[in-house]
């Protein structure tokens, strides 16, 4: 009798441990980190580049929408760049101590990249660097803008200014 009681005893406590102790050999799916839209993400030193992606309508000229995270108590300037039909283009974006910057969004500062040659639907690589940091490449996805979410975040180049020409000023005859 008293056999059958602790075999008893043993069994509930392995169906009991068996059952409950999952949670001590599986990972949490809360501590796992992913990115949660469309863009990528990446990490240069103390610096965390978030959710980075392009926007572009003919795969020639493209909005670099990303949020970039600097923890530091500096100011620090990270270097952006990528290879163009043209060559190498560098931009250097500011990006203030303790905060977050977002680029590329509604009322926020814009990085226009220009003779990419990558259509929507590709990856894109873009460079991420600062200070004397081991930069990252980012391999960037390239979206049409016909998702809803980004239709207004379509590139545009600032306006230049066209010189207009004074005309010479000629002498008034002379009453």
């Amino acid at each position: 009798m008293r056999a059958r009681i602790a075999a008893s005893v043993v069994l509930a406590a392995g169906i009991l441990l068996g059952t409950s102790a999952c949670g001590f050999f599986a990972p949490q799916a809360t501590s796992i980190q992913y990115n949660a839209s469309d863009g990528v993400s990446g990490d240069v030193g103390e610096i965390h580049v978030r959710n980075a992606l392009l926007v572009s309508a003919d795969g020639e000229l493209a909005n670099l929408i990303v949020s970039v995270v600097n923890p530091t108590d500096t100011l620090q300037q990270v270097l952006v760049q990528y290879k163009s039909s043209t060559g190498t283009v560098s931009q250097d974006i500011p990006v203030e101590a303790n905060t977050t910057v977002t680029f590329g969004t509604d009322g926020a500062p814009s990085v226009v990249l220009e003779n990419m040659g990558s259509q929507p639907g590709s990856l894109f690589p873009v460079f991420f660097q600062y200070g004397e940091e081991t930069g990252i490449e980012l391999l960037l996805p390239v979206l049409s803008g016909t998702q809803g979410e980004y239709s207004t975040l379509m590139p545009t180049l600032a306006p230049t200014e066209t010189p207009t020409e004074t005309p010479t000023p000629t002498a008034t005859p002379a009453a």
